[in-house]
């Protein structure tokens, strides 16, 4: 899973790794309902409750429409949420993109087709939870790099954990 708060280039990096590794690729954001989307283009930040129900919808998109390996974009903003995919499945991997601030606002004001507004962007990196020690399957990732500099980072990390 390619995860991050808005803006990292989730998306880009997750389809570009499923392409590279000829396997499938599922966006989160395609999973919110409706109601989540018009919260957040009103510029009012998600409550977990609401992440809640979105995760489980993801888990079961996965879980239905994927077979096989499938690179997931997803925020994954919170340990919790991210337990909520080891919860169900076995061999789950997390690549946390990590952006300045700066480079993260340039790219959301770049944006023009996104439900997410940029001044939702403080509230994101407020409940953003770096990954612990604890959590061996997390990797934290600089993307601010090339994209094909972070497919070779993120083929080492599957290989790691293969």
């Amino acid at each position: 899973m390619v995860c991050g708060v808005s803006g990292v280039a989730k998306s880009t990096v997750g389809a570009k790794l499923a392409h590279k590794l000829d396997t499938q690729f599922l966006d989160a954001d395609d999973h919110h309902p409706m109601e989540n989307i018009d919260h957040m283009r009103s510029g009012l930040p998600l409550t977990d409750h609401m992440r809640v129900g979105w995760l489980d919808a993801v888990c079961r998109a996965i879980q239905s429409e994927h077979e096989e390996q499938v690179i997931v974009a997803c925020s994954a903003l919170k340990k919790k949420h991210r337990d909520v995919f080891r919860a169900h499945f076995e061999q789950c991997y997390f690549v946390l993109l990590d952006v300045s601030k700066d480079v993260l606002r340039t790219r959301m004001a770049a944006r023009t087709a996104h439900f997410m507004p940029a001044s939702l962007l403080d509230s994101q990196l407020a409940t953003l939870e770096r990954p612990d020690v604890k959590e061996r399957d997390v990797s934290l990732m600089d993307g601010t790099l090339p994209v094909e500099e972070l497919m070779t980072m993120l083929a080492k990390f599957g290989s790691r954990h293969s």
